[in-house]
């Protein structure tokens, strides 16, 4: 009898969720409707939860009724986005003429994104304190993405709801993935190189996540120290070195909370407070960090009893915000002109 409830609560998930669809009038209402459904708390979400009470039997049977209603919303979802998309676009073809008796337009001189100002500042920053600068694959194995950063294969990182997974398999059969920090660099770095390791990696990563402070799409950093001498003492001097080189202000302090991550143990958020200015007196956060775990350290083809370092990581639009004073990360891709042009 419960599993036919659940059966019927599913069939009704599905109907109320193709209704909800075709109420939503522009892609904001939409993408509303899908986190009731597909969110991260959305009923689906929950009903997927609630597998892990059941014996394994009956898991298996329900999770595959939950799964098709699934992927009827899902295919609802999209029917009604491409419905959307094309009504959107007949509504701009019926409003728009071309004058052809119009001038034509001068080509106006481009400048540098306020993300990329910020990428290209911290490299030479740390440049000038002795880091390299490295670069890698934005597509990831699930091993250096997640395993040799010491993550569990039950971690909710490697969730479809918080990672982007594409076509393709690792040498392990394992899906491949749009990775979720540049952290996967450490690891690549290291293993091509003898200690002492000075190192950061910037780059572009990706994760399911969008809202004034979040992109799918972002900018972060990576540092990374090892060698046989290396303590927390050592990143809090390099760290504060370098926001004050960001900022341009030596009135401004460093403090570390502890925190969990991971790949480092013991691990801290990193904090800055500005002595003056708009934002006196505030903590903000800016860094998450801490020394290399050991078993990081493992699989970056080292022994740890021998060689000890810290990490860090640093989102670059998080930085951009703080030095620019802008409060909604969506401002900077949106080509809006009227922003980009304050910045060049």
């Amino acid at each position: 009898m419960e599993r036919e409830n659940r059966m019927s609560l599913l069939e009704q998930l599905v109907v109320q969720a193709h209704t909800d669809f075709a109420a939503a009038t522009d892609a904001a209402a939409l993408e509303n409707a899908k986190a009731k459904y597909l969110g991260k708390t959305g009923q689906i979400t929950e009903q997927m939860k609630g597998l892990g009470k059941l014996d394994p039997d009956q898991r298996k049977l329900q999770g595959a009724v939950i799964n098709a209603a699934k992927e009827q919303i899902e295919a609802a979802l999209i029917a009604r986005r491409d419905a959307l998309a094309d009504a959107q676009m007949q509504a701009r073809l019926n409003a728009e003429a071309i004058d052809v008796t119009l001038p034509g337009r001068g080509r106006s001189v481009g400048g540098i994104h306020p993300v990329m100002r910020t990428w290209e500042r911290v490299e030479q920053i740390f440049a000038s304190i002795g880091f390299d600068v490295a670069d890698g694959p934005e597509i990831e194995t699930d091993w250096t993405n997640f395993t040799a950063l010491n993550s569990p294969e039950n971690h909710p990182a490697r969730s479809m709801q918080d990672t982007f997974y594409i076509d393709g398999a690792d040498n392990e059969g394992k899906p491949l993935l749009l990775r979720t920090h540049t952290s996967p660099m450490q690891v690549r770095y290291a293993r091509m190189h003898a200690p002492p390791i000075k190192v950061i990696a910037p780059g572009r990563t990706y994760r399911v996540d969008s809202d004034a402070t979040h992109s799918p799409m972002f900018h972060q950093v990576e540092g990374l120290w090892i060698a046989e001498d290396i303590s927390f003492a050592d990143l809090k001097g390099v760290y504060l070195a370098f926001v004050k080189a960001f900022f341009e202000t030596d009135d401004l302090q460093v403090r570390f909370r502890p925190s969990y991550f991971p790949f480092t143990e013991p691990s801290a958020e990193i904090d800055i407070a500005f002595g003056s200015g708009p934002l006196k007196g505030r903590w903000l956060e800016v860094s998450g960090a801490g020394q290399v775990h050991p078993t990081v350290v493992r699989n970056m083809g080292l022994d740890p009893e021998k060689y000890i370092g810290f990490a860090f990581g640093s989102g670059l639009e998080r930085l951009t915000m703080l030095r620019y004073g802008i409060n909604d990360l969506r401002l900077f891709y949106e080509g809006d002109l009227r922003f980009l042009k304050q910045f060049n």
